[in-house]
């Protein structure tokens, strides 16, 4: 009783101060501000702020009007998405041909797996991801990793399923491109059709780079090469590529390079002992770049 007494005295004072109308238009404010560049911690910020906005106003916002509140609309610093290249996509433009939806995922969740029906292309806004199949024995084979800017899907195109599962390593969110309605698209937007086709090149070279390093370089060798490729991937989003966090398990690293676990742990503290890296966990800071290069080989071309 004294709850509601408190919450009907100030649902009075704001009616007399003219903000019983303004809560969806405030919690859009809030919402905006949530769903800036608070990356991971974004989700979480968002639930906070709709909590705050519910008991200060007396009312669930969320089950006001989209139109009124915008979910679907993409906020200013989202306007556009900076690409794994260094280039910029328009998602504004790309919404006049086609709808796109934002897609939040939390650790763990999937954005599709293999055997769904292959509808849409999804391309990374923020967090990261991993790319798996099923192996013949029924092992979990990790096939990728996928940072901002990355389109996930391609592997799929021209198949009625998708061929693979995508799990999200961390809070991440990506755009849900609707196929094949985006190929129409790109008779609007040559820039579109030039980071699709661009997109299909590098996953294509990176596979056979991929390839050949694990037919070829022993486990050290591996590991070098890949977190070679993952600071160039964080140089390319504009963050240090001499300190930065692994974001993928060692199981899954270890997956990826055709290693055992025991054997990725041992690579990374060869590679600490020859103070090359420096390794807690899962923060790693480079400390000579040149001889991880050598140590890799530089013939090779990742991405």
């Amino acid at each position: 009783m004294r709850r509601l007494g408190w919450q009907s005295q100030h649902r009075g004072a704001r009616e007399k101060r003219g903000l019983s109308s303004q809560p969806t238009r405030c919690y859009r404010l809030l919402q905006t501000v949530a769903g800036g560049n608070f990356g991971r911690y974004a989700t979480r910020l968002e639930s906070t702020l709709q909590s705050t906005a519910t008991a200060f106003f007396g009312e669930n916002v969320m089950n006001a009007p989209t139109s009124v509140i915008g979910t679907a609309a993409a906020t200013e610093a989202n306007a556009f998405l900076s690409l794994a290249n260094g280039d910029r996509l328009d998602i504004e433009a790309i919404r006049q041909h086609v709808p796109v939806r934002r897609c939040k995922h939390a650790a763990g969740q999937g954005v599709y797996h293999a055997g769904q029906p292959f509808l849409a292309l999804y391309l990374v806004h923020s967090g990261s991801y991993k790319t798996c199949e099923l192996a013949d024995d029924g092992r979990e084979q990790v096939t990728g990793f996928r940072m901002r800017g990355s389109l996930m899907g391609t592997e799929s195109i021209g198949l009625k399923n998708y061929s693979c599962d995508v799990i999200a390593l961390e809070d991440s969110e990506a755009w849900e491109l609707p196929y094949p309605a985006i190929l129409r698209a790109c008779l609007h937007l040559p820039e579109l059709q030039a980071y699709i086709t661009g997109a299909l090149a590098a996953e294509v070279r990176s596979d056979r780079s991929w390839m050949l390093m694990l037919g070829t370089l022993a486990a050290e060798r591996r590991v070098a090469a890949f977190l070679l490729d993952v600071a160039a991937r964080y140089a390319h989003l504009g963050y240090s590529a001499k300190h930065f966090i692994l974001r993928m398990s060692r199981i899954d690293m270890a997956s990826f390079l055709a290693l055992k676990h025991e054997t990725v742990s041992r690579a990374l503290s060869r590679l600490h002992d020859l103070h090359l890296i420096s390794v807690q966990r899962r923060e790693v800071q480079v400390l000579d770049v040149d001889g991880l290069r050598a140590l890799a080989g530089s013939g090779l071309v990742l991405n």
